[in-house]
């Protein structure tokens, strides 16, 4: 069964009003939103650096969701990243969206009660930023994204 230590990061991701369908949940599409959300602001916080300013950017190539449990506004979220493979020019992440039932203090997020929502995948591949052709990922985001590589994955 996933957990949330079996996830190097759980990035908090709050849902919003407008996240909500016509039948009072979250509607699918929007957990690729909380995804997205959370890998790229990991990375801007990882990096230190605005990756939409590095010269090789990474573009969405594949994702996958497995969903689990409802989730509803006005939830808090925690998504669990880690990567199953750092490849040359793409990077697949391994991604797990918690629902947070019992909130630690805001300095230790191990103590949270988390329930598990959905799992999925995220593949990104870097591309020149101008031409949009296949390049090497960036050494920055490389040393970043070697920190989420696990045994588990």
């Amino acid at each position: 069964m996933t957990t949330q230590q079996d996830y190097p990061v759980l990035w908090p991701v709050p849902t919003r009003w407008a996240d909500n369908d016509h039948y009072g949940h979250v509607n699918n599409v929007t957990y690729y939103s909380y995804f997205d959300t959370a890998v790229n602001a990991w990375l801007m916080a990882a990096t230190g650096t605005d990756i939409r300013e590095l010269p090789a950017i990474g573009v969405v190539a594949q994702t996958s969701c497995q969903y689990l449990g409802s989730l509803s506004f006005p939830d808090q979220l925690r998504v669990g990243l880690r990567i199953s493979r750092l490849g040359r020019s793409s990077i697949t992440y391994d991604l797990a969206i918690f629902r947070v039932l019992d909130a630690g203090t805001a300095a230790d997020t191990a103590g949270e009660d988390l329930e598990l929502a959905a799992t999925g995948t995220f593949v990104h591949v870097y591309v020149d930023n101008e031409t949009r052709k296949s390049v090497e990922i960036p050494a920055i985001i490389r040393s970043a994204a070697a920190a989420l590589v696990t045994d588990e994955t």
